[in-house]
């Protein structure tokens, strides 16, 4: 029987046409759904600072007592802080400036370790680091209160002074008295800056900028925070005024999309 003449297979390439009539309508209808919709538009970072001199300071005094019980803990810390409110009264510290906001009662104990002797050879006891008025079994009672100071550049006398009465000191916070207008004018200069700054690229390539697409803002409120960060990673913020010490700062930052006519 004569061989059979050998055919070559020749490979065949299917065209888009011939594969959207093999796909389903749902797997047409997902494809184009996942195709992103062309859209031309110019996205911009929008900076501004707001400086303003600070108008009155916060801070935390700590006071703490220790005796055998609870309730003489307590009578003890109210001394204690009838002392430290009447030092910094005298500096012009008004009574409604000055706000509890936590007081707690805890008892001390000595670890059971504590009073067997050290074995031959081993390292000498560490010490517990416990304040010496503080007894094992005693209590200690901390309130804790939030001063206002209505005279920023008073605070440090009013600190040195509830320091010398027997208080501890932290938490400060410098502020001012309309707050929230040195936000809204942040914002609206950073607002400025990103429409002024998509002008200038618009304009460049030819174009106009028509209506924002999409504008996002975040601001941050410190007492010089941003530009000491911005002076260790300059590469982070834009372009700020010149350096001024001693005031709060504003910072917004607005992110902007607009469309391109």
């Amino acid at each position: 029987m004569p061989a059979q003449p050998e055919t070559e297979t020749q490979p065949h390439f299917t065209t888009e046409e011939e594969d959207r009539k093999t796909m389903s309508p749902y797997a047409l209808q997902s494809r184009a759904g996942n195709a992103p919709a062309p859209q031309e538009g110019i996205t911009v970072i929008g900076e501004a600072v707001r400086r303003v001199s600070p108008e009155a300071a916060e801070f935390l005094l700590e006071v703490s007592a220790s005796a055998p019980t609870a309730a003489q803990a307590l009578r003890d810390n109210q001394t204690r802080t009838a002392q430290v409110a009447q030092a910094i009264m005298a500096l012009g510290v008004q009574n409604p400036d000055m706000q509890s906001i936590s007081l707690n009662v805890h008892s001390s104990y000595a670890p059971a370790m504590q009073a067997l002797p050290p074995a031959v050879g081993m390292l000498p006891q560490i010490s517990t680091g416990m304040p010496g008025e503080v007894q094992f079994g005693a209590y200690t009672a901390t309130n804790t209160l939030r001063v206002n100071v209505r005279e920023a550049a008073r605070v440090g006398e009013i600190v040195d002074a509830a320091a010398r009465a027997g208080a501890n000191v932290g938490g400060f916070c410098f502020k001012v008295s309309d707050e929230a207008n040195a936000r809204r004018a942040a914002l609206e200069s950073a607002g400025k800056d990103a429409r002024a700054k998509a002008e200038l690229l618009a304009s460049s390539t030819g174009k106009q900028v028509g209506d924002p697409i999409a504008v996002t803002e975040e601001i941050l409120a410190s007492n010089g925070s941003y530009m000491a960060l911005r002076s260790t990673f300059p590469l982070a913020f834009g372009a700020g005024a010149p350096r001024v010490a001693g005031e709060l700062e504003y910072y917004a930052r607005v992110s902007a999309t607009f469309r391109l006519a």
